[in-house]
């Protein structure tokens, strides 16, 4: 099996013998059900890659459909210009970076086209491309815009460099209002929505399909397309890994499966996750390895944002569908980036629930946070939770206490916000990572958080006060019998109160009980 690992040609997939999960069935119902659409999803979901199939069905080259749903479909199979604009290869740090890349394709549009010496601004050089196109086709104009934000994300913390991103896009982007009567169909691709952008406030025809159930399945691999496509490498991938192949399936589901982009949907696969998983036959956080989110992770800070919240946020539709207002409130700019997904949805008051979608994300996330809300370098911190780890599951308690103590001695470490939340966020950091290696169940009320951790042969329960003491910690376990329900499991029971002073910002005191 050859696997299409960065390859986003459509073209190149088909003639090279790639593997691919057939979205034409989607492709014809968007083109015989609209004309102006505009698709959110996260990076490396395959956005790109639908952009360039639709590029070759445009364009009538349905050699490359042959045995597709969409060869049973379509009947006509006519011919388009397209004008295919990708935002993506490139690095916006000044504003020439952005209108450096618009006119080299507008100048290469304009030589298959002509040009006219009297448009002397892209949007008037644009206009007349399409106009031009159409007038010499004799038919209307495609025109598919790939990775529309990358400029605006990557201006993300620099307020002037984005102002001036958003005028240039605004004018570029409004030709497509004036310029209808020559448009077949425009398809606009992002990871986020920006609504300020006049892509979404001029063009009001323009159709978002990123939480439309009908479109849910347009990116990504689910699973019925693992077991249509992919079935005899799972096998090769639970052979290697010693597993069953349901036990293989399974892990493979827990770990790169659970993007819903709409209630009561099946859950999408990241295929560059999966498919990396199946060439190389080795579970590892793919998707990670391919960027780091440090603008994501600097937005939570900078809105001393709660992480304990989570995994139980709930936002309405309109409020996740955009991020203008992501210097308040990082949770939408989360979830179109794929860190988060919806989990649930409230009917009675409109609101959808969201978590992190699967363990790749979760645990890579965590691991990211780790130099952020600790003193730890990203090479020690795992190094410092396996050492956790094994502690607690040696039974070691005064060593692991000591060792969560030293994140918190350093009194250099200079942290921005509320001591009380900054206490709360190091620990939910911390005893996150340790949840992915042994069983851990935290409770947060009132400024208290209580943790029980258990390991094959100890069980901890834990009880933090803020500017108490241990022993008013260890007193309130005793009296609410927290230790009960284990009371008859063979493993030993370690019952630990800890205080933690917000004015020195460092664990007081401890005593184990």
């Amino acid at each position: 099996m050859k696997y299409p690992i960065g390859i986003q040609d459509f073209k190149t997939i088909r003639t090279s013998d790639y593997f691919y999960a057939d979205k034409t069935a989607l492709l014809y119902k968007l083109v015989k059900g609209g004309q102006f659409y505009f698709l959110s999803r996260p990076r490396r979901f395959g956005k790109s890659l639908f952009v360039s199939m639709m590029e070759c069905y445009f364009k009538g080259e349905r050699e490359l459909f042959k045995g597709l749903a969409i060869e049973q479909l379509e009947k006509d199979w006519l011919s388009y210009p397209v004008l295919h604009l990708d935002l993506n290869a490139e690095k916006y740090t000044t504003p020439e970076a952005l209108n450096s890349i618009l006119s080299r394709h507008v100048a290469k549009w304009e030589s298959v086209y002509g040009k006219d010496e009297n448009e002397d601004t892209l949007s008037a050089r644009f206009a007349g491309v399409i106009q031009r196109a159409a007038v010499q086709k004799g038919t209307k104009v495609v025109i598919l815009i790939d990775e529309y934000d990358k400029p605006l994300l990557q201006a993300i913390g620099n307020n002037e460099l984005q102002e001036d991103y958003r005028a240039t896009l605004k004018a570029f982007y409004g030709v497509e209002k004036s310029m209808g009567a020559y448009i077949q169909m425009l398809f606009i691709t992002g990871v986020t929505k920006f609504s300020k952008v006049s892509v979404f406030s001029d063009l009001n025809n323009l159709a978002d399909i990123s939480m439309d159930q009908r479109y849910a399945e347009i990116c990504g691999i689910t699973e019925q397309e693992i077991r249509d496509g992919l079935d005899e490498e799972v096998g090769k991938l639970a052979d290697k890994c010693q597993l069953s192949k349901d036990a293989c399936y399974e892990k493979l589901k827990y770990t790169y499966d659970g993007y819903h982009f709409d209630v009561d949907t099946v859950g999408v696969y990241n295929p560059l996750s999966l498919l990396r998983t199946l060439d190389s036959q080795v579970f590892k956080d793919y998707w990670f390895e391919t960027a780091t989110p440090s603008f994501l992770v600097e937005q939570l800070k900078k809105t001393n944002y709660p992480l304990d919240n989570l995994g139980q946020e709930e936002m309405t539709a309109d409020v996740l569908g955009n991020i203008d207002t992501f210097d308040k409130n990082p949770i939408p700019l989360l979830f179109q980036s794929g860190y988060l997904t919806l989990k649930g949805y409230d009917q009675e008051f409109e609101m959808y629930k969201l978590g992190f979608p699967n363990l790749e994300v979760e645990r890579g996330f965590v691991r990211f946070l780790i130099p952020y809300y600790t003193k730890l370098q990203s090479s020690q911190g795992q190094l410092f939770v396996a050492n956790f780890v094994k502690e607690l599951r040696a039974g070691k308690t005064e060593a692991f206490l000591r060792r969560l103590e030293s994140l918190f001695a350093d009194g250099d470490y200079q942290v921005a916000g509320d001591a009380e939340l900054y206490f709360q966020n190091v620990v939910w950091v911390i005893f996150k990572m340790i949840g992915f290696y042994t069983e851990v169940e935290r409770h947060t009320t009132d400024g208290r958080m209580d943790m029980l951790i258990q390991t094959p042969d100890y069980i901890y329960i834990i009880e933090f006060k803020l500017d108490k003491s241990a022993e008013e910690a260890l007193r309130q376990i005793e009296e609410k019998q927290y230790a009960k329900p284990f009371e008859q499991a063979p493993r030993r029971i370690f019952k630990i109160g800890i205080n933690f002073s917000t004015k020195t910002r460092c664990i007081d005191g401890w005593i184990v009980g």
